[in-house]
């Protein structure tokens, strides 16, 4: 690759130039239409799934949470595989290029396996079985398919972001003010991605066919990658490699601080540089304390999993509930369930700007903080914010049930697809006020991983980070396996049934909401006792 120095790349994929004439915003525009495309993707996919796994591919709905909950925490955790595959072998741009060939791949393989014949084209036979079910080699392609997306996007989450802050030299005057203008567009751009995507994608796929909702993101990956090989001669490497560190790569960087640990006297404890003049010995001594860093941090990421936990249901159940409701708006256009998250995405948004504009401000005027609040009594006050959205839910969920008992859609005298005589706006408050949580809860999250982490191992910042989602997203698949097979044991009913107007999605949310407020008791404690890394911004 080429060198910050100007030296020529050897690398075939990179372009032979030198580095004052790259990057900036010509580079950069290139990388955030890659984001944005990518974004559209994953959204497609991701913000619809459980209306294809309980429609097209004839799943439960407790199966069908549980299965995108799964393949969402696959695709959170994964990033920590392509961050070091990145950092220690491929470099961020190769990194990129892959994965996204291999995105195109994923992508492609869903639109072909949406074209199997579906039960609901090929009618019931009279014992009321689907007369072409899919079978067990459609269903796998279909999930090598989905999975083959997940490694993909975990190719492209840690890298793209960085190699777009790649572009404008943080140590220049003029190019440090561009770079933080960058990650506000960067910002912008995912937000509206989207909020756009899941608006048109939805009511695509409810409406028009599958091969065509899954087609199209397919065809904006295929554009967005042969844009960011058009802009190649433009952008700006650093390195040999692609590593960090010294071309260190993250994983081994973490071992070594392991090894120092145990290595370290327990007689004389760690050793400060230049104590014995050794330098080896002095390195290990500062590598141990980075591992007494990331071990101070893990209380904190614990008792933010059960975030991630709440974060996974407006793509799952969130839907399925607002797939019951009566969503007409004028005579005849009916909004698609999954197209609800857009009221996410613009909550989001416009709290942002109150959060900064108006909190911020105010604040800082009462606590003295130069960011009105710390880090911890952000991501405590988003805690806070997901156990109300958990009590609206259920609130809502109870008089959802209470409307359809009143209306005899659940005694078997109606059709279990009827609407339930009551407006969507019901359920767009508990979407509302999962996004003002998410501006505390989501954007602390990576402010705190990030300022935290020791200085040898930043690198695994934002990692941590997506961590409490991958595994928040584990939990609720398992919570929601489990509770499906208690409840069904003896002939009972699932509280997930797949008339949700015999189930209990109520007890469900009121659940999360128990361990909710204690995981925001133990939170407190922990954050209470913690003590900001020095020279950290959150220590004021």
């Amino acid at each position: 690759m080429a060198s910050e120095s100007g030296h020529d790349s050897p690398d075939p994929l990179l372009p032979r130039r030198r580095v004052p004439s790259s990057g900036g915003w010509k580079s950069a525009l290139f990388i955030i239409w890659v984001e944005v495309a990518e974004r559209f993707a994953y959204f497609g996919i991701s913000s619809n799934l459980i209306s294809y796994l309980t429609g097209p591919l004839g799943q439960t709905t407790a199966a069908a949470a549980a299965a995108v909950n799964a393949w969402s925490g696959a695709a959170s955790m994964l990033p920590l595989l392509g961050a070091a595959v990145a950092d220690s072998w491929l470099g961020r741009y190769r990194t990129i290029v892959a994965s996204s060939v291999l995105y195109i791949t994923g992508l492609g393989m869903l639109t072909l396996s949406s074209m199997f014949p579906s039960p609901q084209q090929c009618g019931n036979s009279a014992d009321g079985q689907g007369v072409c079910a899919p079978s067990s080699v459609q269903k796998a392609f279909f999930y090598v398919s989905l999975y083959l997306v997940a490694i993909a996007q975990s190719g492209h989450k840690p890298c793209v972001q960085a190699f777009g802050a790649d572009q404008f030299d943080a140590t220049d005057p003029s190019e440090s003010s561009s770079r933080a203008s960058f990650f506000n567009w960067w910002y912008f751009g995912l937000c509206a991605s989207g909020t756009v995507t899941v608006a048109i994608m939805s009511y695509v796929q409810d409406n028009v066919g599958w091969a065509i909702g899954f087609g199209v993101p397919s065809m904006v990956m295929l554009l967005a990658l042969a844009i960011f090989l058009l802009g190649t001669r433009t952008y700006r490497f650093y390195g040999s490699g692609g590593g960090v560190n010294g071309g260190a790569g993250t994983f081994s960087l973490v071992g070594k601080a392991f090894v120092a640990w145990r290595k370290r006297s327990p007689e004389s404890g760690l050793v400060e540089y230049g104590e014995h003049g050794d330098g080896e010995l002095a390195e290990d001594a500062v590598l141990a304390e980075e591992v007494k860093g990331l071990a101070r941090l893990f209380p904190i990421w614990a008792t933010c999993l059960l975030y991630g936990v709440v974060f996974a249901q407006p793509s799952t159940l969130f839907t399925k509930q607002a797939a019951t409701l009566d969503r007409r708006v004028g005579q005849s256009f009916q909004i698609p369930p999954a197209a609800l998250q857009c009221f996410l995405g613009v909550s989001i948004v416009a709290c942002i700007v109150l959060y900064d504009r108006v909190l911020v401000p105010m604040a800082r005027g009462v606590t003295g903080v130069a960011s009105g609040i710390t880090i911890l009594q952000r991501i405590g006050t988003g805690i806070a914010l997901s156990l109300v959205t958990l009590a609206v839910a259920a609130l809502v969920e109870m008089k959802r049930l209470r409307a359809a008992r009143d209306s005899g859609l659940v005694d078997g005298s109606a059709s279990n697809t009827a609407a339930v005589p009551m407006s969507l706006w019901w359920i767009v408050p508990q979407y509302v006020l999962l996004g003002a949580a998410d501006v505390f809860t989501m954007v602390g999250m990576q402010e705190f991983f990030y300022d935290q982490v020791p200085g040898a191992l930043k690198s695994l910042g934002l990692a941590l980070y997506l961590s409490v989602l991958g595994v928040g997203s584990f939990i609720s698949s398992f919570l929601i396996t489990v509770i499906d097979g208690v409840t069904r044991r003896d002939g009972g009913t699932s509280w997930f049934a797949d008339d949700l107007n015999r189930g209990h999605l109520d007890y469900f949310y009121l659940l999360l909401a128990a361990l909710t407020a204690l995981e925001l008791l133990a939170f407190s404690y922990f954050s209470a006792s913690y003590v900001y890394r020095r020279n950290a911004s959150s220590s004021n």
